[in-house]
C-alpha cells in the first residue's frame, strides 16, 4: 500500500472541517486506493479524530458520495455560469470540454478518484450515474439539442447519444492522462477532441 502525501492541511476547526476531510480522503483514496483505505487513514489526513469524520459522514462509501457530488455540483454550476456568456453551440461545447479536462487537470488526485477509483464498483457507478452524472449529461444534451434547433448540428442525430460520446472521448482522456508515463497539460486536449467532435476526420 502506497502512503498517503501529506498535503499539510492546518489543523481544521468549526465549519473548515468537513471541507478538510473531504479533502483528506481525495488524497488518501488517491494514493491508497478507495477498498485499501480506512477511515482513520482519512482523518489522520485531516488532522481530526476518527470519531470527528463520523460526526460528518456516516461511512466511508459516504465520504466517496459526498466527493463526487460536490464535484460534479461545482462542475455543473461552473459550467452554467460560463455557458450564459456564450451564444454559439459550438462555442459552449468547446467551453463545457475546457472546463471538464482543466478541472481535473488541476487536481490529479481527484482525477484519480474520479476515473479509478469511481470505477471499482458497479453499485458506485450505477448511483452516480441515476445523480449527478445524468445532470451532467443533460447539460452537454441540452447545448447539442440548442444547436440542432439553430441549424447548427445535424438534425438526424440523437442527443442523448452525441453527450454520451463527446463524454466517453473526455474521459478517455483523462484516464490516459493519469497513467501515462509521460506529463504533460491535461486542459489542451480538450481542442483536439472538439475538432474532432465538430469536423470529423474527413478533409
Amino acid at each position: 500500500m502506497r502512503s498517503a502525501k501529506t498535503i499539510n492541511l492546518p489543523r481544521p476547526a468549526g465549519g473548515d472541517k468537513r471541507e478538510a476531510i473531504l479533502r483528506a480522503a481525495i488524497s488518501v483514496f488517491a494514493h491508497n486506493g478507495y477498498f485499501n483505505s480506512k477511515v482513520a487513514d482519512i482523518a489522520r489526513e485531516a488532522g481530526v479524530a476518527d470519531g470527528t469524520v463520523y460526526l460528518y459522514f456516516k461511512s466511508k462509501e459516504e465520504i466517496l458520495h459526498s466527493i463526487f457530488d460536490r464535484s460534479v455540483d461545482e462542475a455543473v454550476g461552473e459550467a452554467r455560469k460560463k455557458l450564459e456568456l456564450l451564444t454559439d453551440p459550438r462555442d459552449k461545447l468547446r467551453q463545457i470540454a475546457s472546463l471538464h479536462l482543466e478541472r481535473l487537470g488541476a487536481d490529479r488526485d481527484l482525477a484519480v478518484v474520479f476515473q479509478v477509483e469511481l470505477r471499482g464498483s458497479t453499485k458506485f457507478m450505477e448511483e452516480f450515474s441515476a445523480a449527478g452524472f445524468a445532470e451532467y449529461l443533460a447539460l452537454i444534451r441540452s447545448v447539442f439539442e440548442e444547436g440542432q434547433r439553430a441549424g447548427v448540428f445535424r438534425q438526424d442525430l440523437n442527443a442523448k447519444v452525441v453527450a454520451k460520446i463527446l463524454f466517453g472521448a473526455l474521459d478517455e482522456m483523462a484516464t490516459n492522462w493519469i497513467l501515462s508515463k509521460r506529463r504533460y497539460k491535461l486542459a489542451p486536449m480538450a481542442d483536439q477532441v472538439l475538432d474532432i467532435f465538430l469536423n470529423g476526420v474527413t478533409e
